[in-house]
């Protein structure tokens, strides 16, 4: 049976980084990130920020999300957390209170006889929302 990673990266509060970070496993930033980001499972503690390019398996967002973002999974925005930018994600949940300002592409997978992908296929539907606070 192959080993789950369980890495788990902490970027702390006061903690300030600019550049590229490229992070395996969990990645919690209680600090701030300006640049660019990838990683696996990203969580934006209350009070973080970060502000860069970002591609991603599932974001958590409970601080400051400024930036483009790719998560090929779950972008989660939690009731305090804030989100603006340009964002592709496969699935969005906005808890009451969290706020989206940003232009939203949802990943659909849809059958494609003619992809080389086994018959399936990546598309991207669009969700504009500017100032939107789920509640």
């Amino acid at each position: 049976m192959a080993k789950k990673d369980s890495t788990i990266s902490i970027i702390g509060q006061g903690l300030s980084i600019e550049g590229t970070v490229c992070s395996k496993g969990k990645l919690i930033i209680q600090g701030t990130v300006k640049g660019t980001l990838e990683g696996e499972n990203v969580s934006i503690a209350k009070g973080g920020g970060l502000y860069t390019h970002t591609k991603v398996v599932n974001m958590d967002i409970g601080g400051t999300f400024e930036g483009e973002m790719r998560a090929s999974g779950e972008l989660l925005i939690r009731s305090s957390g804030t989100c603006s930018g340009k964002v592709v994600c496969k699935d969005l949940v906005v808890e009451a209170g969290g706020i989206i300002n940003a232009d939203v592409s949802c990943m659909t997978v849809q059958e494609d006889p003619t992809s080389a992908e086994g018959g399936r296929r990546s598309e991207e539907t669009g969700l504009k929302t500017e100032g939107a606070k789920h509640s």
